[in-house]
């Protein structure tokens, strides 16, 4: 789909002149950073500035200035999160417009810093204001800003505009990086605190694209699998991670894994990893429960008592650490051939996968061996979705992935038959005209994740309480027994009636009276036919149900 659609063909179909616009100076298609300027009526600002080289934002100031416009790039800056590719260009904008206020959450703006470790720690810690979660705050007239924690790294945030006019209301929510799941050390994005906002713009990162990922223990107990084998046979692991998020993950995992807890074996930390952990202890109160009730009993990160041992290498320690197997966890700018001594070894490099490390092979012995693995800390395609969903915008702007990953996005027919979908190039204007009839669609089944627990012969599910404040448990859970069967990889739970059981007369309940796909007559070769349904042109589970269920008999 374009990047631009046509201004009078959008008026003919009923759209208000626009009050919403987008420019990007940087989408990450390669590695060049994010940086979107956004208007909302009167207001301009920018989300997040990944940009190495903030030039372009510095002509347009100039040409602006020329015209008699404000001196500023933009009313605000907003902070998605402290990685690079959202942060490296804010100690230049902040150095070149002392002025313009810069906000994030209170955790980023703590994290920030971490990017620029050769400045001044004392310039770094002010230019940055801290926001609270979760608290709508009036920053211009009419302009409401709100932050809801968006899972991928400690103090991430999606941000949500509320622009008011005297005519209407225009919300526009930014998701930064998020991650549905929960990680080792971050609880994922809250579905039930975004849906039902009646959004108009979504501007998501597409990192995954379609790509659709294991269950997040699945990738740790790959993960670890691997590595447990490499140290049975006799090799060190060495890890290169980017400094904030995935190294820290991957310490919190060798801790608690059962293939490492209690062994005798040495993980080592180096270069800005061992910076990003030191950071991590300075906030551990916004951290998950169990991540605090961790810290309660033992240390986080550093450890010389309880094994594994978890220490920071000294410089001297570099060409001797692999003499025997051990990990070593260090940032992925650190010159890996100084711990490739002749007398050490062998070693196995792992490389985090759909990320930006690369390595020259050649440069290392025959002794050497190069993997990657995957420990996703962005949504797949499916969760990518499934946020679109839940949040029916009528525009959706996707960012943050190569150029391949996000035609995969926007070429979704599911994405094209109800939204507007963009995927601009730099410098592109995306214009973004509301309609005021716009045909938003039906709300989609909601999905919740619970946790497994198995204790010898028992397994418990624990569900979140907005299961059963659903009307519909109490009929699930009538008699307090289920019915369990496998569908493919899943499992598949029902709850059995007393009618069920005082009638059933054979070993498998047929769903003759049951409001599910199963007996709905627009469910034909395992897929919806229902334009009025979210399920429409979905494949669906045959016990599924959605709000236009019509009872096959019903048709006869």
């Amino acid at each position: 789909m374009s990047d631009r659609l046509s201004a009078s063909s959008r008026m003919d179909s009923g759209e208000v002149a626009s009050e919403l616009e987008c420019v990007p100076y940087g989408v990450n298609h390669t590695d060049e950073g994010v940086c979107l300027l956004v208007r909302m009526g009167p207001h301009r600002f920018l989300l997040d500035c990944g940009l190495a080289d903030i030039s372009p934002i510095l002509k347009d100031v100039t040409k602006s200035a020329r015209r008699g416009s404000s001196p500023l790039p933009a009313d605000f800056v907003f902070v998605s999160h402290a990685h690079p590719d959202h942060a490296r260009g804010l100690l230049k904008l902040h150095q070149a417009f002392p002025l313009l206020p810069i906000y994030a959450s209170e955790v980023t703006s703590k994290l920030l810093p971490l990017n620029w470790l050769d400045q001044d720690s004392q310039e770094l810690s002010q230019f940055c204001q801290a926001l609270p979660l979760r608290s709508p705050l009036e920053v211009k007239d009419g302009l409401v800003v709100e932050l809801f924690p968006a899972g991928h790294l400690p103090g991430a945030v999606a941000i949500l505009f509320t622009y008011t006019t005297p005519q209407r209301t225009y919300k526009l929510l930014y998701t930064g990086d998020f991650f549905l799941s929960n990680s080792r050390l971050v609880e994922g994005l809250r579905l039930e605190e975004l849906r039902g906002l009646q959004l108009d713009v979504l501007i998501i990162e597409g990192t995954y694209g379609t790509s659709r990922h294991p269950h997040r223990r699945n990738q740790e107990n790959q993960l670890a699998e691997r590595i447990n084998r490499a140290i049975a046979d006799r090799y060190s692991v060495l890890m290169p991670t980017p400094a904030l998020g995935l190294g820290q993950e991957l310490l919190m995992l060798l801790r608690s894994h059962h293939h490492f807890t209690g062994r005798d074996l040495d993980i080592w930390v180096n270069g800005a990893v061992a910076t990003g952990c030191d950071a991590y202890l300075e906030l551990l109160p916004p951290f998950p429960p169990s991540v605090q009730n961790f810290a309660r009993h033992q240390p986080l990160f550093w450890d010389e008592r309880i094994r594994p041992r978890v220490r920071r290498l000294q410089p001297q320690q570099c060409a001797t650490v692999g003499k025997y197997p051990c990990i070593i966890v260090t940032d992925s700018t650190t010159d890996l051939s100084q711990y490739m001594q002749p007398d050490t070894g062998p070693w196995l490099i792992l490389l985090p996968e759909k990320t930006d490390i690369k390595i020259n092979h050649e440069q290392f012995p025959g002794i050497v061996t190069v993997e990657s693995y995957l420990l996703a800390q962005h949504s797949d395609g499916p969760g990518t979705t499934q946020l679109i969903h839940n949040l029916r915008p009528q525009h959706v702007i996707f960012v943050h992935a190569s150029p391949t990953y996000l035609a995969d996005l926007t070429s979704l027919e599911e994405l094209q038959n109800r939204y507007h979908v963009h995927s601009p190039a730099v410098g592109t204007l995306v214009e973004l005209l509301i309609g005021e009839t716009f045909l938003q669609p039906a709300a989609p089944e909601t999905n919740y994740e619970g946790e497994l627990t198995e204790l010898e012969t028992v397994v418990t599910i624990a569900l979140p309480d907005a299961i059963t404040a659903d009307p519909r448990w109490q009929q699930f859970a009538d008699t307090g027994l289920i019915e369990a069967r496998w569908q493919g990889e899943e499992l598949v739970l029902r709850g059995l009636s007393q009618r069920e059981l005082l009638n059933q007369s054979s070993d498998r309940y047929v769903w003759s009276d049951v409001d599910c796909c199963g007996t709905c007559r627009h469910q034909r070769g395992q897929r919806c036919w229902n334009p009025a349904s979210p399920l429409y042109n979905f494949k669906v589970t045959l016990d599924g149900y959605c709000p236009a269920f019509e009872r096959l008999s019903d048709s006869q």
